[in-house]
């Protein structure tokens, strides 16, 4: 069975992830493929394209595939990562991104919805970012994916409890666009994504690109950013990372010793 599955409706490219049997983990094949759908339809000429997970999933992505992370001494979330690599292709993609949400959003695959440019969402979904539950500490450029999206005070909730936000909660905080009842989301986020596609292609390039490099315009001196990468290399070098990473195989609580 195919991971992705793909579809071309006039000028809207839909993007379906398909693994059921481990949730639309991010694995490094599962990344894979969708980074060549959206090649796929760069070539094609879609003016805009939906990421979705397969109708009535209970799991749009289990967020990353946490049996591929790097064991210690090595940064679990470098610049080669593929869930980096996915964002990066999101984020720079010419024409605009919907994510069309059903089901839970977990970890690192809530960095991928946010990455688009759309949010469009069911009653049932909540979003948990649970790195913390894991040991693992983000990344830099992670979390400005999520500091252009969700406001500081929440997003300081959501990363240090790990506890999930339910849609309407999400679409209060500007996280989603709108909340749909799951029975008219696909026609919804259709009507959505041809509106687009109706005008103009350039102009909406030019602007998405314009958008992107205004909210990546922060500057952080070296100093800063090498004391962040430290803090981090301490946390992925830790028996705490190990541990998270123990317990996630075995399904059980983690116990964490600050060690």
């Amino acid at each position: 069975m195919p991971l992705v599955e793909t579809r071309l409706d006039g000028n809207v490219g839909w993007i379906v992830m398909a693994h059921r049997a481990r949730h639309n983990a991010l694995s490094e094949e599962l990344i894979t493929d969708l980074i060549a759908a959206f090649d796929d339809f760069r070539q094609s000429k879609a003016r805009a394209v939906v990421l979705r997970s397969a109708p009535g999933s209970r799991v749009w992505s289990a967020g990353h595939d946490i049996g591929e992370l790097q064991p210690a001494y090595r940064d679990p979330l470098g610049w080669n990562d593929p869930l980096r690599a996915l964002v990066r292709t999101i984020e720079g993609y010419a024409v605009p991104v919907i994510g069309m949400i059903e089901g839970t959003v977990w970890g690192g695959a809530c960095e991928v919805a946010l990455a688009c440019d759309f949010v469009i969402a069911a009653p049932e979904v909540t979003f948990a970012l649970t790195p913390a539950k894991l040991g693992i500490p983000y990344n830099v450029s992670g979390l400005m994916t999520f500091l252009n999206i969700v406001p500081l005070p929440m997003l300081r909730e959501m990363l240090f409890t790990a506890k999930p936000i339910d849609a309407e909660h999400a679409r209060e905080l500007g996280i989603v666009n709108h909340v749909v009842p799951a029975p008219e989301i696909e026609g919804y986020t259709a009507d959505l994504a041809h509106a687009i596609a109706a005008n103009a292609p350039l102009a909406i390039a030019a602007m998405k690109e314009e958008l992107r490099i205004l909210a990546a315009a922060r500057s952080v001196p070296p100093q800063m950013f090498e004391r962040v990468q430290g803090l981090r290399r301490i946390a992925y070098d830790s028996a705490d990372y190990q541990e998270g990473r123990r317990a996630f195989r075995e399904k059980r609580r983690p116990v964490f010793k600050g060690e």
